[in-house]
């Protein structure tokens, strides 16, 4: 039984190594005959201690892809791999003044088609509307701040 242990966490090792180290498959082959190797024999020991091999290796296997994936851009080789940029928790492309323009009234200073600028707050802010062409000009409400997407419609005070 010690045996059969010590070949599913030379499987598992080897499966991290593949994912840190790309040996086009020779590593993951290698993995697969130790995970299956351990699982058979485990199963020449006890039908229950192979089921319990065949369950362990169905929890482990999967949590080991999910470790070293989630390890690898952390690592030396991982970081010269792993493309940096904007994450989902950044905000660098946002601009936090616009949180505040929901319902702010302000001037279409190029037309929008439906894309355009407009004078809003005192600044020029990329606008959207819902699909109306506007002409510059035109007095506009935001309606709906999403991201850096500024939707405005044409609002129902005159100037």
């Amino acid at each position: 039984m010690t045996a059969a242990i010590l070949l599913l966490v030379l499987g598992l090792g080897l499966i991290v190594a593949e994912i840190f180290f790309p040996s086009l498959g020779m590593l993951a082959v290698l993995a697969t005959a130790a995970v299956v190797g351990a699982i058979a024999m485990a199963f020449q020991e006890s039908s229950t201690a192979g089921v319990n091999f065949l369950i362990a290796t169905a929890v482990l296997v999967p949590g080991v892809i999910l470790l070293g994936f989630k390890l690898f851009p952390k690592s030396p080789f991982g970081k010269k791999m792993v493309a940096g940029g904007l994450s989902f928790e950044s905000t660098a492309s946002l601009d936090p003044r616009d949180l505040v323009l929901l319902d702010k009234e302000g001037t279409i200073e190029s037309d929008c088609r439906p894309a355009g600028m407009a004078r809003l707050d005192g600044r020029r802010v990329d606008v959207v509307t819902r699909g109306e062409w506007l002409a510059a000009g035109t007095q506009v409400k935001v309606v709906e701040v999403q991201g850096n997407r500024v939707v405005v419609t044409r609002s129902e005070t005159r100037a």
